[in-house]
């Protein structure tokens, strides 16, 4: 037992809950004292005091190169947690469980970059989430970019969000659709879209249409959470609206000989016979969740569901997994544009 000359104090050791270790304070020693003792202790100078709350709660990714990202373009192409365009990808944490990162490059298409993401946090009506999404662009990239800037607001100003999700999403990408139809594009012009949004760390609702593609690893794992809308597996969808499923030799089967997909953004020319109705689906977040990918199909032509979910299994760091994750596709020859997030949970 310490002597009346003493105090004790408890001092944590790290921002996360680790043990704590005794500091000896003199109860004659002034407050400057005490606090010189302190940073002493710690490790620290008195004057760095100045370290930002997002320094503590975020790392930074290490980006990606100009070049590889739309030739230097690709801060168009990527939002921040602040809604920023950004060139480089980063680390984020939601309540100090979840992290995530993105990354994109452009393909060898000749069409210049159509992929579009967003990776970031929000606070809204009391909720942390976490709001997620690749969207593929086709025929040009301006559906693709209203998409990134207009369709989660879309969603989350639908008023019975919280209590329908599902009723509500469904109807802000047919309203998001309205618009891009009525103010975007004309008959050319489209995209894909998988929105993933993480609510309190707890549940993922999880919508998307066309070929982007959501996939969850659990215990080592990967299972899809979205649907891929093949024209042949959709066949009977469209046929019933009028269309026709058509494969050239050397080719892939398309709706009515154009369009790799049944479910779009924009395609005006095609609507009638395609729809923007998304499949959706509510994921628990439990324990055994390690992680989620997103990304558009120039990641999956050329990887399985498990093989990605086996080439980060080992990294713990969400920027470093979508960067292995693209340079793993791009070694096995993907011509496409790719983009990849990556959701992290510790």
């Amino acid at each position: 037992m310490e002597g009346s000359n003493f105090v004790t104090v408890k001092r944590g050791r790290s921002i996360s809950n680790s043990d704590t270790e005794i500091i000896k304070i003199k109860r004659s020693e002034t407050p400057d004292d005490v606090l010189s003792a302190l940073l002493k202790e710690g490790g620290v100078s008195k004057n760095n005091d100045d370290t930002k709350e997002d320094d503590l709660q975020k790392g930074e990714g290490s980006g990606t190169n100009e070049d590889d990202v739309h030739k230097g373009k690709g801060h168009e192409h990527a939002r921040d947690e602040d809604g920023r365009r950004t060139e480089h990808g980063k680390t984020k944490q939601l309540r100090r469980h979840v992290s995530h990162g993105y990354h994109l490059v452009e393909g060898k298409m000749k069409h210049g970059m159509e992929d579009y993401l967003v990776a970031k946090r929000k606070e809204m009506d009391g909720h942390e989430l976490g709001l997620y999404a690749i969207f593929d662009g086709h025929s040009g990239r301006k559906v693709a970019e209203y998409l990134q800037d207009h369709l989660f607001d879309n969603i989350l100003n639908e008023l019975d969000f919280w209590s329908n999700p599902k009723s509500a999403v469904k109807r802000a990408y047919e309203a998001t659709d309205n618009e891009i139809l009525e103010n975007v594009v004309g008959s050319r012009g489209g995209s894909t879209a998988v929105t993933a949004i993480l609510i309190n760390t707890e549940k993922l609702v999880v919508a998307n249409v066309g070929d982007s593609r959501a996939v969850i690893c659990k215990n080592g794992t990967g299972k899809q959470i979205t649907v891929d809308h093949d024209p042949l597996k959709e066949r009977e969808l469209v046929e019933s609206k009028g269309g026709f499923i058509s494969k050239k030799p050397g080719n892939i089967p398309r709706v009515d000989g154009q369009l790799a997909m049944t479910r779009a953004f924009g395609d005006e020319r095609l609507k009638d016979h395609i729809t923007v109705e998304p499949d959706i689906v509510i994921e628990k977040i439990e324990e055994d969740t390690e992680f989620i990918i997103l990304a558009s199909d120039g990641l999956w032509k050329v990887m399985s569901n498990q093989e990605a979910v086996d080439c980060i299994q080992e990294l713990r760091d969400g920027q470093e997994a979508a960067e292995e994750l693209i340079k793993e596709a791009l070694l096995r020859e993907s011509k496409d544009d790719i983009s990849c997030v990556v959701v992290m949970f510790d």
